[in-house]
């Protein structure tokens, strides 16, 4: 076992909490729900990015490739100052949702290079431009375009022209769980020697200035190049830097005069730093050198092609020599051991490039925790919102969630707030690393702090009540699929536990998105948001309702899934055989709806066009189905799962009961896969689709003119390009069209793009489809891949066909450029950024380049699972108890 795994192994112990610090900053506080205190919920303006370095957060805290401990007590980041901009650069800069022509979007460049799950080393690399930085054009050029017009990028400004940046390299290493050393390297790119102010910079979070009477900690200065941090609940720490740099003290306290127009209790506010040192006000730092932000000033000046450092080290133990010899050997030996873990990971025969896409790809995704700390109900009560009494307040009835975690963030800038179904596949890839954190970022939404009492997961705190697609009991499925890998045993108590509470949230389900009990379910945008003809959240301007085909696959999906973990259960205590049979009945009834008996209009199955729509029911009774060719119709494919009965007693009986109800109602069994039947090597199936019904559906999906991408899974037709659907309602046009970047649609504040581009959530999900229906069908089932070639593949060869694209999407081609930086001629060409990868929110549904969220390495990490499966796994491999 290498020394990563034995402190993963060790971590939970008392004597050793390697997770205790962590990148657990946001990128962006300002700005959200948890710090709008607006009387119209607008979180954007109440809290904009100017009020950020001059207020302080309530809820939260962010920085500049920082670090806290896993409570956000006290936390370290770096500041930047080139001697050129307006305010010091202590965060990510970016445009609000209304800024943005294609909503919000972080204007700089930042990279994730490496962590190790308990963070025993973490780097981090900020482009930082030596010519002032272009806010205002930003803003301004940015406003200018509308949503048919590209973004307007910091490169585009012109300010790394002639490579005048730094590159700003932040490294970690811990020589213990309590003593954390940072270093600081500055690279300068360009053609003269250039100053730059690096200040590490130590500050707590305020926790004491809301009337909760906790205690107010302090820093004080001790002696030349020491800061001491006291907290009661943490404890003493002390910041060693070299002797003779300048320490600034201030508060972390709202600077009220220049906020609000109020005055100031003290002198001595969280700008105060930022004051100082770019505005040279001598004053707005506390001589006495006490507070609780403090900083440490470096001035550098690096000669052109030159690197300059900065050491600093955070500890609670007693140190000697805290800065000398012992500083380099710890960073040596944590390098090594990164190195080493991550070629435990990377497949055999894979490339140095290969093995770079997933290093960063994972370790972007451990970069993503975030400390997420949100009381709703003292949240309401701060903005005079009774919890007993119905209000219009945001999220009022989600007044007892209750978080204080280290969450996996979608993008700790552009999404720095958890979301249901994300945070499942944030898990599905942390598996590869990290099971029992992956384990606790299933459990977490699922326990009594967040559940709702009446069994609603919350999908995001823009909206709590909004629905994400349920897919956690999958993602605890693959979890523990790999944790049998490792172990040789299922974790039948993790298993037990996420089952119990998602029987609550299945019950809401059937009870709240199935209104008519026809077994056909709605739920809203389900995380697609734009992909439908109407806002499928909102009342239809139609009036009625609609039966959506993916809310009904995706319960369906559900379904099986926890018929698995019954009849896994079963061999604990038999009473979990009742509900696994009761989920198969479940699962029946549901297949039946999406298809009856006869040619339906009101039915979701199209036979005449081979796909899944779903239908819009009219006030008058009449049902119309909404022929757009998109994902949701892809969908039924994903509520795909086979079955290995084991030789038991307990099996067969569990068998002949669901016989007998299928026996007793014979139409609920029609339309489906033979589930009567067995497959390859006497496999048992259950799926919305019968032969029939999958080849058909698969001659679409595998089609290169409508859904297969030389990237992957397409979300809508390329079909719809030169034939949009359109939908007529009180004279206006409701129209979908393939748009393969971003959308033209205001839906959902016009940053919703599920018309066209590559998403890799359900791309994951259709590549598990495929391997169940190979674990079924075998070798002698094959299809055309793609449509039309004449290249038969067997399903197993048609997964890994949509793996290597997906894949192929970070990798550089043979003209040696990646499809991910498109036309982005500095990401393609430049050795100092060729390297650094993204891995964006989405993709571009036909050149494969990188849209949306430009740092989101929660859900396209996955692309990391696909590399281990690819590069590990044969065909043999893909047996159902060894598939998530």
């Amino acid at each position: 076992m290498d020394a990563e795994r034995e402190r993963l192994a060790r971590s939970a112990a008392p004597d050793a909490p390697w997770r205790r610090w962590g990148p657990y900053l946001s990128e962006r506080q300002w700005g959200t729900v948890r710090e709008d205190y607006s009387g119209n919920g607008d979180a954007w303006n109440y809290f904009p990015h100017d009020h950020a370095r001059s207020r302080a957060y309530h809820w939260g805290e962010d920085g500049l490739g920082g670090v806290s401990d896993d409570k956000q007590r006290l936390c370290l980041s770096m500041a930047l100052w080139n001697g050129r901009d307006p305010i010091l650069k202590e965060r990510p800069f970016g445009l609000t949702n209304g800024e943005g022509n294609h909503g919000e979007d972080v204007k700089e460049y930042y990279f994730y290079l490496d962590s190790t799950p308990t963070h025993s080393y973490l780097k981090y690399l900020y482009k930082y431009p030596q010519a002032p930085f272009p806010y205002d054009d930003l803003i301004a050029t940015n406003a200018a375009r509308d949503e048919r017009s590209f973004e307007y990028e910091l490169l585009d400004t012109g300010v790394f022209e002639d490579d005048r940046y730094f590159d700003v390299f932040a490294e970690y290493a811990k020589a213990a769980p309590d003593d954390l050393l940072m270093l600081v390297t500055v690279a300068n790119r360009g053609p003269e020697a250039a100053t730059i102010h690096v200040l590490p910079t130590l500050w707590f979070r305020n926790t004491w200035s809301w009337g909760q009477g906790a205690a107010k900690p302090a820093m004080r200065a001790t002696e030349p190049g020491v800061i001491q941090a006291d907290h009661a609940g943490l404890g003493t720490y002390r910041m060693y830097c070299a002797a003779d740099v300048p320490l600034l003290f201030t508060e972390n306290e709202t600077d009220n005069e220049r906020v609000f127009g109020g005055r100031n209790a003290s002198p001595f506010v969280k700008d105060g730093i930022d004051r100082h040192v770019v505005h040279g006000e001598g004053g707005a730092v506390n001589p006495d050198r006490t507070g609780t932000k403090a900083a440490a000033h470096h001035t550098l000046t690096v000669p052109a092609g030159g690197q300059a450092t900065v050491r600093v080290r955070l500890t609670a133990s007693d140190v000697r020599d805290p800065l000398g010899p012992g500083f380099d050997e710890v960073f040596g030996a944590r390098r090594a051991e990164a190195d080493t873990f991550y070629a435990g990971l990377t497949p055999q025969g894979a490339g140095r490039d290969e093995a770079l896409v997933l290093r960063q790809a994972l370790s972007g995704l451990l970069w993503s925790k975030q400390y997420y700390s949100f009381d709703v109900e003292s949240w309401l009560a701060e903005h005079g919102a009774d919890p007993w009494v119905r209000s219009g307040q945001r999220n009022h009835s989600w007044y007892d969630l209750t978080a204080d975690d280290i969450l996996v963030m979608p993008d700790k800038w552009e999404y720095p707030w958890f979301a249901a179904w994300d945070l499942a596949f944030h898990a599905v890839a942390l598996a590869m690393v990290d099971l029992d954190l992956a384990k606790h970022q299933v459990e977490v939404l699922l326990g009594d702090r967040f559940l709702h009492a009446n069994g609603q997961v919350p999908a995001y705190e823009w909206a709590f009540g909004d629905v994400n697609p349920p897919v956690q009991a999958w993602a605890a499925r693959f979890i523990n699929s790999m944790d049998r890998r490792l172990d040789g045993q299922s974790d039948l108590d993790f298993i037990e536990r996420v089952f119990q509470k998602l029987l609550v949230n299945f019950t809401w389900w059937v009870n709240r998105k199935d209104p008519d009990g026809r077994n056909v379910f709605q739920g809203g945008f389900l995380g697609l948001d734009n992909i439908g003809v109407f806002d499928r959240s909102a009342t239809l301007p139609t009036g009625g309702t609609l039966d959506q085909a993916d809310g009904t696959a995706w319960m369906a999906f559900y379904t099986q899934t926890m018929l698995q973990m019954a009849a896994e259960l079963s061999d604990r205590a038999p009473a979990y055989e009742d509900l696994a049979v009761r989920f198969a009945q479940q699962f029946l009834r549901i297949s039946a709806s999406t298809d009856r008996i006869g040619e339906l209009k009101e039915e979701m199955w199209d036979e005449a066009d081979g796909f899944f729509y779903d239908v819009l029911r009219l006030p008058d009774g009449e049902a119309v189905r909404l022929k757009v060719r998109s994902m949701v119709g892809l969908l039924p494919l994903c509520a795909t799962t086979v079955f290995t009965p084991r030789p038991d007693e307990g099996d067969a009986h569990l068998y002949n009961r669901v016989r007998e109800f299928a026996r007793r109602h014979p139409d609920l069994a029609q339309g489906m896969s033979a589930a009567d039947r067995p497959g390859v090597g006497g496999q048992r199936m259950l799926s919305l689709l019968d032969e029939r019904k999958l080849r058909r559906l698969l001659a679409r999906m595998l089609d290169e003119e409508e859904f297969l991408s030389p990237y992957g899974i397409r979300s809508l037709s390329r079909y719809h390009a030169a034939h949009p659907y359109a939908f007529w309602v009180g004279g206006r046009e409701y129209r979908v069209s393939y748009l393969p970047a971003e959308s033209d649609s205001g839906m959902f504040g016009g940053n919703s793009n599920w018309r066209g581009p590559v998403w890799f959530p359900i791309n994951a999900l259709i590549v598990r489809a495929l391997l169940h229906l190979y674990a079924f069908y075998g070798d002698d089932f094959t299809v055309e891949c793609p449509t039309g070639s004449g290249n038969q593949l067997t399903l197993y060869e048609v997964s890994k066909e949509i793996s290597d694209r997906l894949v192929r999407l970070f990798l550089r081609g043979p003209d040696g450029r990646r499809p991910v930086y498109g036309g982005q001629g500095r990401f393609q060409q430049d050795p100092h950024w060729r390297d650094l990868i993204q891995f964006h929110e989405y993709f571009h549904g036909d050149n494969g380049a990188g849209l949306g969220a430009a740092h989101q390495t929660g859900w396209t990490a996955l692309v990391a699972v696909l590399m281990i499966m690819n590069g590990r796994l044969s065909a043999a491999d893909f047996q159902p108890d060894r598939l998530g």
